[in-house]
Formats: C-alpha cells, sequence, structure tokens
C-alpha cells in the first residue's frame, strides 16, 4: 500500500509509456465540418480539450462555483479505505479522461500493491507531463498512458494478475446524452472485461442557479474554456472565427436534465474553414457541449440496461455529487 513517505520518493529514472493515439487535425477538420454544416449548428466536445484547454480546465476546477471537483474529491478521501477494501489487490487502475491525474493520487495511495496505473486523455501533451509526474511519484509504479478519444475503439495493455478497475471520474459522463452514455458504458464493460469495476462521478440534479453559476463563472474562466475552442480551429485549421463575435452561455434545460452550453453570435458573422463558409446570423447559438445531470436511480437503470450491476453509491452531505462504484454483469 501506498502511504504517505512513499509519495514523497525521490524522483526515478523510470519514464511513463506513452501510446501516442490522439486524434489528428483530420479528424478535426472532418468533426468541425460536419458540425458547422448541421443544424443547429456544433463544435464536438472532445475536441476542446488540447494543451491550452486543458490548462483551461483545470482553473476551472479551482474555481469557487464549480463545486463537482471538490465535492467528489470530499467523496473519494472519506472512502478511499472502503474503495480499496472493495477492488482488492494487484489491480489495473485504468482513468478514463485523466486530464491532470490529481483525483487518482487518493485512489493510489489507498490500493493494495496496485500492478499498473493507465491513464486515458484526449490531449497527448498535457496528458506524457501528468503522466510522468504520477510515475516520479509512485516508482513502482508501472504508468502506462494512452493519448486517444477514449470513446474509440483500441486496445489496453496486459492487466496482470489482478482485475481491472476502470475510473472515470468529473461526472464527464455527462457530456454525453443518455443514449450515447448507455452505449459508451457498453462498450467499457466489453473492453474492461467480465467481473471488472468501475468508479464513476455522475453530478445529480439539482437548483439551476447552482448549476449555471457552475458553467458560467463570475471570472470568466469557461468562458476562455469554451471560446478556446474557435481558437483552437483558427490554429490547427487555419479557421478565421472572430472571437470577439461570440459569448459563452450556460443555460438549464430542467425538464430534460441538461446543462446546455454554446457560443451566441453577438452579430452577424461568417467563418471560413477548408475554403467553405459558414454564417451566423446575430443571437444564432454553436452548440459546445451538454452536461447531463441524474437522479440516483436514472442512473443506475442506464447502466443495468448497460451491463453493469451496482455495487454501492457515495453521496456527499449536501446531495451535490455521487461516485458509484459498478461491476460488469458475468
Amino acid at each position: 500500500m501506498y502511504d504517505a513517505d512513499h509519495a514523497r520518493a525521490p524522483q526515478s529514472d523510470r519514464r511513463a509509456i506513452l501510446h501516442d493515439m490522439e486524434p489528428t487535425a483530420d479528424d478535426f477538420l472532418g468533426a468541425a465540418l460536419k458540425g458547422l454544416s448541421s443544424t443547429p449548428k456544433a463544435l464536438p466536445h472532445r475536441f476542446l480539450y488540447d494543451a491550452e484547454g486543458s490548462a483551461l480546465f483545470d482553473r476551472i476546477t479551482r474555481l469557487p462555483e464549480y463545486y463537482p471537483t471538490r465535492t467528489e474529491i470530499g467523496i473519494l478521501r472519506d472512502n478511499a479505505a472502503d474503495i480499496a477494501a472493495r477492488v482488492g489487490p494487484n489491480v489495473q487502475l485504468v482513468e478514463l479522461g485523466s486530464g491532470s491525474s490529481v483525483k487518482v493520487r487518493i485512489l493510489l495511495d489507498a490500493l493494495d500493491n496496485p500492478y499498473a496505473y493507465v491513464p486515458i486523455d484526449i490531449s497527448r501533451d498535457h496528458l506524457a507531463g501528468a503522466a510522468q509526474a504520477i510515475q516520479d511519484a509512485y516508482p513502482d509504479l508501472r504508468v502506462e498512458a494512452i493519448a486517444a478519444d477514449f470513446a474509440q475503439p483500441f486496445d489496453l495493455p496486459p492487466r496482470g494478475a489482478g482485475k481491472r478497475v476502470g475510473f472515470y471520474p468529473g461526472s464527464s459522463i455527462g457530456n454525453f446524452t443518455p443514449a450515447e452514455a448507455e452505449s459508451f458504458l457498453k462498450l467499457w464493460a466489453g473492453r474492461l472485461g467480465a467481473g471488472a469495476m468501475m468508479l464513476i462521478g455522475v453530478d445529480l440534479q439539482k437548483d439551476a442557479s447552482i448549476l449555471e453559476a457552475a458553467y458560467d463563472d463570475a471570472q470568466k474562466v469557461t468562458a476562455a474554456f469554451s471560446l478556446n475552442l474557435l481558437a483552437r480551429a483558427n490554429r490547427e485549421l487555419d479557421a478565421d472565427f472572430d472571437l470577439k463575435a461570440f459569448r459563452h452561455e450556460a443555460r438549464y434545460r430542467a425538464d430534460e436534465g441538461r446543462v446546455e452550453i454554446s457560443l451566441v453570435a453577438l452579430k452577424d458573422t461568417e467563418v471560413t474553414l477548408d475554403g467553405r463558409r459558414f454564417t451566423f446570423e446575430e443571437g444564432e447559438r454553436l452548440h459546445v457541449e451538454d452536461s447531463w445531470k441524474y437522479t440516483l436511480p436514472g442512473f443506475r437503470a442506464l447502466a443495468d440496461r448497460a451491463g453493469w450491476e451496482a455495487e454501492t453509491v457515495w453521496i456527499d452531505p449536501d446531495g451535490l455529487f455521487s461516485v458509484h462504484m459498478m461491476r460488469v454483469r458475468p
């Protein structure tokens, strides 16, 4: 078991392994052209997380309005020993959308002799730095990172003698529609294999004022995060978005249980991409992402349809957030 002294061990010369399957500029271009040709216009949320976007999201997680990160960290800290006892020793811990790999340290400090840590993230450069930081902090742990869109097909490294445990924190499951989330969980049930477990963070339905503040903060960091998607298209795809012609907007659609995040055109404007011209009328929305919120019974029913059995769920005292432990149905 890793303890505080182990976490402070001197850096080793061991390097984290990195498998690079990061989406290419052609992937981004094809998705952007398709999204701008649709009604309503949209850009895929997975492309928010380049190096700049990942850094901005790290800032978002520290904002006073953004409750999910600190609430989930509290749940993990309070229940780390219980989680470790339930999953057992020698696990291969696979983190989906690992980002800066902050929350996983709580688990690594509690787990009994974990075999390996496999962080998966779409931003290669951000992932490489975070994976090496984990390798340096836990020199005896095998760290094998995968730069990829984790909703797409790829093979996981061999799991060793213990079971596989998926870790999907941050309520990122909410970026999928419920139908997409069900398909995604089916995909990962098959990928992790029979008997595998998953620990997943799920945001709960609550008052609109709390949700809209969390996704449209007073410092406008979330707005910069959304607008960086346009800036990325300008940098990587030679688009000519006028960032000053759009404003960030977050609205909670309570009847559907989702926060809808858009960039709204402040005036009539145009953008050229790959030789094609797209026009926006004043007030027109460019859809960036959704964040679906669940009830406990609603999420458990979705997971059950996807082939997962509920083990247990932990909730913070204010009822804001939940962390579910599930097992792939035999």
